[in-house]
């Protein structure tokens, strides 16, 4: 999943080190198990930063063709 997440930021001009990007999964998996609430709101980002980094990628694809 990290692959993905670290190409889609490649694309959008973003880059993350593989290590910051762990420290930060793991900053938000203790938010989620300390903070029960907070898991709508850290899934719900992940979610449309997901989105919008494979939307990114179909457009590219398309443009392409």
């Amino acid at each position: 999943m990290s692959k993905i997440v670290d190409e889609g930021l490649k694309k959008i001009g973003i880059t993350i080190s593989k290590p910051a990007l762990a420290i930060i999964c793991i900053i938000f998996g203790v938010i989620v198990i300390v903070w029960r609430e907070s898991l709508n709101i850290i899934v719900g980002l992940f979610l449309i930063i997901e989105g919008i980094l494979l939307l990114t990628d179909y457009l590219e694809i398309t443009k392409k063709q």
